[in-house]
Formats: structure tokens, C-alpha cells, sequence
């Protein structure tokens, strides 16, 4: 899955987690990842730039009503957000595939669901690049990414309930997904009370 080029230059004294809350680096960087994934596949995109720039601010907005005010929750909420940045694309859709190669093997999910697969390797890219720049963590590789049983459920799965594309882009980066309250942002030790919670309840 083709990486993302860090921030334009004029953000490049940011942090990158706060230069990603700039309309400018979100379009130019989407452009960017639709660009070589186009080169990559051979298939061909239309953005609705209009439609996009909805995406940026309904993300930025979510993305602020849940901003955690302690410092040890940012890198969590890193992956959070991007899972909320997917969701948003989802809803939204921005892209539109207008062709693919004569080719093209469904059976690959950038062939199965094109404006999916681009969708999610936007946020995965973000999501790994902010981890490494600002927080030193690596994300991890994992074969969810390329599995197309994890492609179908997902695919089915979040036409039901968009906020479960938050818990499925854990899936695709090695996380722990909540599948309970995906669209709630919670740390590990909220969601190991939680689960405590709910064992309880269905024991009485």
C-alpha cells in the first residue's frame, strides 16, 4: 500500500498531527494518495473536491468534540481520529472509480471496492505517519489488510453502521478494535472497565 510524502513545506514546522487539521495538507495529501494509487492499480478516480472539503470539516469536528486534554492519551487518539477520518470519507464519498483495467482481479480489495481501498490506505498512511513523526511508534503490517473476508465484512458491515469503520481500521492496523462504542473514544483502561461491566451484567 503506497505511503504518503509528509507535510507541505509550509507546515513542515508543525507537528504533524496539528498540520493535518489544515484543509490545504488534508486535500493535497489526498490528492497525493489517490495519485499513486491510481499509478499503482492502473484504475482511474474522479474527486469531488466540493464533497471533500465537507469531509475535512465534519472530520475536524468530530474530531475536536473528542480531543483528550491529557497528553498520555494522544497517541491513542491518533488512531481514533483516524478512524473517524474514515468513517467520514465513507459517509461522504469523494471519490469515484470512472475505470479500471481490463485486468483487474476482484479478488485484490483495491479491485473489490476501489474508493474503500483508498479510503483506507489515506487513513492508515495518515494514522502511521503522524505515530512515527510526532510519537516515535511504528504501526504494525498485518495480513487483515489483504484478507477479503475482512474486505467483504467490512465492506457489508459499515453500510449498517458507519462507526464501525472506526473499529475495522484498528483491525486493519494491528489494533484492538472496540466493536461495543466504536464512535466513543475510550483508553485501554476505560474499556477493560467496560468489559468488567458488562461481564457482570450477564452473569446477574
Amino acid at each position: 500500500m503506497t505511503r504518503l510524502a509528509t507535510a507541505p513545506e509550509e507546515t513542515a514546522e508543525l507537528p504533524l498531527r496539528k498540520s493535518i487539521r489544515r484543509l490545504r495538507w488534508f486535500v493535497t495529501a489526498f490528492e497525493d494518495q489517490i495519485e499513486s494509487i491510481a499509478a499503482e492499480t492502473g484504475n482511474r478516480f474522479e474527486i469531488d473536491h466540493t464533497t471533500l472539503s465537507t469531509v475535512f470539516v465534519d472530520w475536524l469536528r468530530a474530531f475536536e468534540a473528542q480531543k483528550p486534554s491529557v497528553p498520555e492519551h494522544r497517541p491513542a487518539y491518533v488512531g481514533f481520529a483516524a478512524g473517524l477520518m474514515l468513517r467520514t470519507l465513507i459517509q461522504h464519498k469523494p471519490l469515484k472509480v470512472l475505470e479500471k483495467p481490463d485486468n483487474a482481479d476482484t479478488s485484490n480489495p483495491a479491485y473489490f471496492w476501489p474508493e474503500g481501498y483508498c479510503y483506507v490506505a489515506f487513513c492508515l498512511n495518515v494514522r502511521a505517519l503522524v505515530l512515527e513523526q510526532d510519537f516515535h511508534e511504528k504501526q504494525k503490517t498485518v495480513p487483515e489488510l489483504s484478507e477479503m473476508r475482512t474486505w467483504w465484512s467490512f465492506k457489508e458491515n459499515i453500510s449498517e453502521n458507519p462507526s464501525l469503520a472506526i473499529a475495522f481500521l484498528d483491525v486493519f492496523a494491528g489494533a484492538e478494535p472496540d466493536w461495543q462504542m466504536p464512535s466513543v473514544f475510550r483508553t485501554d483502561g476505560d474499556r477493560a472497565l467496560a468489559a468488567r461491566f458488562y461481564e457482570e451484567i450477564e452473569k446477574s
